[in-house]
């Protein structure tokens, strides 16, 4: 009976049952609403990272004879490509979402955007350099871990990583990231949520403010186009292989690419603004996009979240918590001031530039919800490029000269 009631437990606890639990629960955690914020699917994050909290102090227990494994190399494997598959569907619909009109709509805010994702991931990278002179025992790799943590930048983090591979310091920048990451994603996520309450926005109004200001029209595409399949899976794949091979390209000397994240941003761009390959229609229903944003940010927030559980308990101080909220707060703070000061932008405008200097999947979800539009996308469509490659330089500058 105990032998029987083990393989239930084994194959209960498979991996595929873990992501779809995690979803399942993190959904349930981030309905909860307190005085009119909630987490959304912010939770699935909390949930996943408890989760590699717990294997990280359980990683095997028996029942019986029988020895269940929560964790193992495998497993970390299997967590990551989730996270990549997460990332590639989500920033391609986000990408698709925003390509009909993000080359139409170049205008003065534009230089905006650029502005502040290049000034919000300097601000971080500065706020990194002081902490580690200060601290003696916060090595140079430990403060890119801390920042790109508190900045959710992967491609930041697999560029620190990168520049101490094989070093002691590979370590630093690994536990660095995951100290700092729960606080990094949270923090951008209330956020968006908290500041339009504090500042009393009316957000009906505000939207139609925002759509009035970016009308922008579209053409229709000339000829008759035929559609190879009636949910638009043959472009938005399209987008993604596009996104995969820009983003492999590396520029010599740096070693810099943009990696699949901002690769298949781009890809998705260009394939929503053509929207056809000849006679081929590559448009595809907002209903589809809406689903293949969302389903991406629960896989990423999975995949990225277990593991990031586990790295955070490695080399844990509360003095480097706090420096990673501080290089998530510092940043965001001070960009959120000059959008609004230096360069006039609107509220929607604003906050979706911020969650793209931040390189903040997770608070771009959770603006769309809040703002009751997806157009804010292009906002960060048009940051979001601007930051990465800020945070990939900023990454191995700092460990070069600290």
């Amino acid at each position: 009976m105990v032998s029987y009631f083990a393989g239930i437990v084994s194959s209960a606890l498979s991996f595929i049952f873990v992501v779809f639990a995690i979803g399942a629960l993190g959904y349930l955690v981030g309905g909860i609403k307190v005085k009119g914020i909630e987490l959304g699917t912010a939770g699935v994050l909390l949930v996943a990272l408890i989760w590699g909290v717990v294997i990280h102090y359980i990683p095997s227990f028996n029942i019986g004879e029988k020895t269940i494994t929560l964790y193992s190399a495998g497993i970390k494997g299997n967590f990551g490509i989730v996270s990549n598959i997460g990332t590639a569907l989500f920033v391609t619909a986000v990408g698709l979402i925003a390509g009909p009109k993000f080359f139409r709509s170049f205008n003065k805010s534009t230089l905006a955007y650029i502005v502040l994702g290049i000034l919000i991931i300097a601000i971080g990278a500065f706020t990194a350099v002081i902490f580690a002179i200060l601290d003696k025992n916060c090595s140079a790799a430990m403060a890119v871990g801390l920042l790109t943590g508190g900045l959710t930048s992967t491609p930041g983090f697999s560029a620190g990583k990168e520049m101490v591979q094989g070093t002691p310091f590979e370590a630093d920048v690994t536990a660095g990231y995951g100290i700092a990451y729960l606080f990094g994603v949270l923090g951008v996520v209330l956020f968006v949520q908290i500041l339009p309450k504090i500042l009393k926005v009316n957000m009906e109004e505000e939207r139609a403010n925002f759509h009035a200001a970016n009308q922008i029209t579209i053409p229709e595409p000339k000829g008759n186009l035929t559609a190879m399949d009636p949910f638009g899976f043959f472009a938005f794949f399209l987008a993604v292989a596009l996104g995969c091979l820009i983003g492999a390209i590396k520029i010599p000397k740096i070693n810099f690419s943009l990696g699949n994240s901002g690769g298949c941003l781009i890809g998705g761009l260009i394939v929503g603004h053509f929207a056809h390959l000849g006679k081929i229609d590559c448009r595809i229903k907002k209903e589809t996009l809406n689903f293949m944003r969302e389903l991406g940010l629960v896989l990423f927030l999975i995949g990225a979240g277990v593991p990031g559980g586990v790295n955070f308990i490695d080399k844990f101080r509360w003095t480097y918590f706090l420096y990673g909220a501080v290089m998530t707060l510092v940043p965001m703070i001070v960009g959120y001031i000059i959008a609004r000061y230096v360069f006039k932008l609107s509220i929607l405008n604003n906050l979706g530039a911020i969650t793209g200097g931040m390189t903040s999947t997770p608070a771009l979800g959770t603006l769309i919800a809040t703002a009751g539009t997806d157009e804010v996308s292009a906002a960060y469509a048009a940051t979001y490029p601007f930051a990465l490659v800020s945070i990939v330089l900023a990454a191995k500058i700092i460990i070069m000269v600290a």
